[in-house]
């Protein structure tokens, strides 16, 4: 599985605000604050809705709160043939980081 930290998908995010960003936390987590820019698809509903992942272009980053979660989506997305990446240290570590959320 490839894996980024926040510092890595920060810098992403400055050259390309359009760096294509998904919170797999439940809606609830998501709406307490989320890197911004990016769009909700929680672990519970991502098999059904994988083909929105399909939809975005380029390498997708994949965030939860730690990492784990967003692990393992990472895992079955590219079992799938998606280019994704982990987000390691998640919302977790860009909030601790001093990153802005939405």
């Amino acid at each position: 599985m490839h894996e980024i930290d926040i510092t890595h998908l920060h810098a992403l995010l400055r050259q390309d605000p359009a760096t294509p960003v998904v919170d797999v936390r439940e809606d609830v987590e998501y709406a307490d604050g989320h890197v911004p820019g990016a769009i909700s698809v929680p672990l519970s509903e991502l098999v059904a809705r994988h083909a929105e992942i399909g939809a975005l272009t380029g390498p997708v980053y994949l965030v939860c709160e730690v990492g784990g979660r967003s692990g393992q989506a990472a895992a079955w997305l590219e079992g799938q043939g998606y280019d994704v990446r982990n987000v390691a240290g998640g919302t977790r570590a860009w909030r601790e980081a001093g990153l802005p959320v939405e």
